[in-house]
């Protein structure tokens, strides 16, 4: 319990500004997740689940904590989400890896289809319009701009279309998480959670990258189950 207590409130101060071991270990979580996500690797989703809940209590500690940052509701929720959607990748990947051969990357590649772009983009836009307006009646704990509750709902909204777009495989998953960092780095840079801040500009030289590649895997690889599976 001693350690569990230690590592909650542990913290560093970098440039006058105090942060958590928690907000930079969830981060470092996150970054090899994404490295895995890239290479294709099952083991990015259970890496990924460590770093959500590490961000969770990060992001959701100013609910209990009065001399906490500014917290990120919308941002809080997504590691909730992310989880749920990371047992799912986590699932589909696993069971497409099992029919491949050891040294095969999990899954193949390929562009979202016409129908699940519009799809996807029309829960995008109405997901956003919802959340902006019940994380509005929420409130951010602290007297926020109008425009502070669209870009936390455009996070949240985007990052879970983009784990879904990862978890089936679509190229677009890439493109939708540098949406989703355009408002993301400058939110987080605004809120004082700088680590966050910088490793999602890392984030985006990684996102480019990894885009470059699935899409030469998908040019190159032909799906073979994936379709079969939910």
């Amino acid at each position: 319990m001693n350690f569990l207590q230690w590592l909650y409130d542990a913290q560093v101060t970098i440039a006058g500004h105090p942060i958590t071991w928690r907000e930079i270990l969830g981060n470092g979580f996150g970054f090899a997740s994404a490295i895995g996500g890239l290479r294709r690797r099952v083991w990015a989703w259970p890496v990924g689940i460590v770093g959500n809940v590490l961000l969770f209590s990060v992001f959701i500690a100013a609910t209990f904590e009065q001399d906490a940052q500014q917290p990120l509701f919308g941002q809080a929720g997504r590691q909730v989400f992310f989880i749920i959607a990371s047992i799912y990748g986590w699932w589909r990947w696993h069971q497409i890896k099992s029919h491949r051969a050891p040294d095969a990357p999990a899954i193949t590649p390929r562009w979202a289809t016409a129908a699940e772009r519009l799809g996807y983009l029309g829960v995008w836009v109405a997901g956003v319009l919802v959340c902006q307006w019940v994380f509005t009646e929420i409130g951010a704990g602290w007297p926020a701009p109008r425009w502070y509750y669209w870009c936390d709902a455009w996070i949240f909204v985007g990052s879970m279309v983009a784990t879904y777009a990862m978890a089936r495989g679509w190229n677009d998953f890439w493109l939708c998480w540098i949406a989703v960092d355009v408002v993301g780095v400058p939110l987080l840079w605004h809120s004082h959670y700088y680590p966050t801040a910088i490793l999602y500009v890392f984030y985006g030289g990684l996102v480019i990258w990894g885009f470059v590649v699935w899409l030469r895997a998908s040019r190159r690889e032909q799906p073979e189950l994936e379709e079969a599976l939910v």
